[in-house]
């Protein structure tokens, strides 16, 4: 009888120090997510310029976007080419809006809508991977010599995201994403991403890394090249109206 009963606490011991252990490691890779995505964008109130150049081939195209940010809500005015001016793109707690000055009202769009070449409408926007996706710790890996955590990113089902799985490498030093693979749900890598961080933010009386580019690859076709150059990140505060959807024509 006694033996059954050590048995038991053994079981309950070693049930609650593996559970202790699991919660540690998710609040760990929460926190290193969460502050990866405030590099990205995710932050109290914060305006950019962001220009895409897309190389398919012989094919040159490019878009001007000046966005604003409030934690993951976005509001985005393209600024160029001519004929693209005035159009706008509105994120709200993951549901997005297109609008143009022909269209009677903003229509619904997906963030996986291509926006230019290899980039989507959710490439534009923050990110908020902390909270959108669940994540596993694969291993520690260096990239250009930069010591890495990896992460195995599964986008969780009641959140609307741009990708559904995500391999990320996050810098252990700096504490921003320098690499990206994106799987489709079946597990077929179709692009891949490598982020710079040139840009820096006063955030807490101290600068901090923001985002200055992000070159992505399609995965089967290596020459064909989307980049996105962040340009004056600056905080400020950024009031309601701003992503009220009534007011995405004015």
């Amino acid at each position: 009888m006694r033996g059954l009963k050590f048995l038991s606490f053994l079981f309950l011991f070693f049930g609650l120090t593996y559970n202790n252990a699991t919660a540690e490691s998710n609040s760990a890779s929460y926190q290193i997510l969460r502050k990866a995505d405030q590099a990205r964008g995710n932050l109290e109130g914060v305006t950019w310029k962001v220009g895409i150049a897309s190389h398919e081939g012989e094919s040159k195209k490019h878009r001007v976007f000046n966005v604003k940010a409030r934690g993951f809500d976005i509001r985005a005015q393209n600024l160029s080419p001519a004929k693209y001016k005035g159009n706008k793109l509105l994120m709200v707690k993951g549901n997005m809006w297109f609008y143009k000055p022909d269209l009677s009202k903003p229509v619904p769009v997906s963030q996986r809508q291509r926006l230019l070449g290899n980039a989507t409408y959710g490439d534009i926007a923050s990110t908020n991977y902390a909270e959108d996706y669940t994540a596993a710790f694969l291993k520690e890996e260096a990239i250009n010599g930069e010591i890495c955590y990896v992460y195995e990113l599964e986008a969780k089902p009641d959140k609307m995201t741009t990708y559904d799985r995500i391999r990320y490498w996050v810098s252990k030093e700096r504490s921003v994403g320098v690499k990206a693979d994106y799987f489709t749900v079946s597990g077929k890598k179709f692009k891949s991403a490598i982020m710079e961080y040139e840009n820096s933010v006063e955030l807490d009386s101290k600068r901090q890394p923001f985002i200055s580019q992000i070159i992505i690859y399609e995965a089967l076709m290596s020459k064909n090249v989307t980049i996105l150059t962040f340009v004056e990140p600056v905080m400020s505060y950024i009031d309601d109206h701003i992503f009220n959807l009534n007011l995405l024509r004015k």
